[in-house]
């Protein structure tokens, strides 16, 4: 009789170590891979959907994410091997072929497509023009990143010169930016969400332009892998777009509340209202991507904003550091999946 028992209990054990991912000895994880963002934004949106979703691991990945402030700190954690998947600005990758890499970065999934920084003006909000801001203080962003280079392309296509018609104040460290203008730095700044919304909450100005706008589509955030990791694991490069392709798609379908309410864990110290202005600022203006695929004529605009900030060497052929193949499959996935 014990030993029908234990037989039982044996054929008991096997059977749910078959019916369940964990335990029992099983390969219970995805494929893990590591994501390194370049700051904590909801101008990231989808990012934080294919995570709260579980769209990565519908597709078999355990995904880690870490925030690494800093574009140069974010690529440096992605040449040394520190993590397999960089979430930055496209530049970053330019810098990086300029420099006449060996195992060059390249671009494999876009999320955002316009520039997320907003003009933001201390005074005169009521019949605000963009000649209101010659003569003034203008506290900016870091010299050679894209925010500061959209910021200035977009100030010129205004007639204004950066460099002779306003005080641009770029030596200060981005975490630090919105402190300086609550402290008085400055007439205008150049803020990311959901820093804007929160400044005009607490009455220090308001939003009077949008540089995403002014700046026009361009792959101004985009995840990146180097050639050889993509090489190796391109079946995992193929989920992990999968995964970002069905986020925006989500995203492109869900009202500014429904999103906010699926990255809110991402902002544990943000009112929720705040994430909702935020969210909605940025789906009005056609911020986030609705496909992974870098086009040329948004590489093409990028190369513009580039050369206009003098930080580009020659012009880089789209085919050179960015690989559509991935967000293209994806794309045409999705899409079959929809006409069934």
């Amino acid at each position: 009789m014990k030993r029908r028992n234990k037989r039982s209990l044996s054929l008991m054990l096997i059977t749910l170590c078959f019916s369940i991912l964990a335990g029992c000895g099983g390969d219970s994880t995805g494929v893990k891979v590591k994501i390194g963002e370049v700051t904590r934004s909801v101008f990231y949106a989808p990012e934080y959907v294919a995570l709260s979703q579980n769209f990565f691991k519908d597709e078999g990945l355990e995904v880690e994410l870490q925030t690494i402030p800093g574009g140069d700190k974010t690529m440096t954690a992605l040449l040394s091997g520190a993590i397999d998947v960089a979430l930055v600005g496209s530049e970053t990758s330019i810098y990086v072929y300029q420099q006449g890499a060996d195992d060059p970065v390249i671009n494999f999934a876009q999320l955002t497509q316009r520039d997320g920084t907003f003009l933001f003006a201390r005074k005169d909000v009521d019949d605000f023009s963009w000649d209101k801001v010659e003569g003034s203080t203008f506290l900016g962003q870091r010299k050679g990143g894209m925010p500061q280079m959209a910021g200035a392309y977009s100030l010129l296509q205004k007639g204004i010169d950066p460099a002779k018609d306003i005080t641009l104040i770029q030596n200060i460290d981005f975490a630090n930016i919105a402190g300086a203008f609550a402290s008085g730095t400055g007439d205008y700044v150049q803020l990311f969400e959901p820093q804007a919304s929160i400044f005009e909450r607490e009455g220090r100005g308001k939003v009077v332009a949008s540089f995403g706008i002014e700046s026009g589509y361009l792959p101004y955030t985009v995840f990146m892998s180097k050639d050889s990791y993509i090489s190796k694991n391109g079946d995992t490069v193929q989920k992990f777009t999968n995964a970002i392709q069905r986020a925006q798609l989500w995203v492109k379908e869900h009202s500014p509340e429904e999103i906010t309410d699926a990255i809110l864990p991402f902002f544990e110290n943000t009112d929720r209202d705040i994430v909702v202005s935020s969210v909605k600022r940025y789906k009005e203006q056609d911020t986030y991507a609705v496909n992974p695929v870098v086009d040329n004529e948004e590489w093409n605009n990028l190369l513009d904003v580039m050369e206009n900030a003098g930080e580009l060497k020659a012009r880089v052929p789209v085919e050179k550091i960015v690989n559509n193949s991935f967000a293209e499959k994806a794309e045409a996935s999705l899409k079959a999946d929809v006409s069934k």
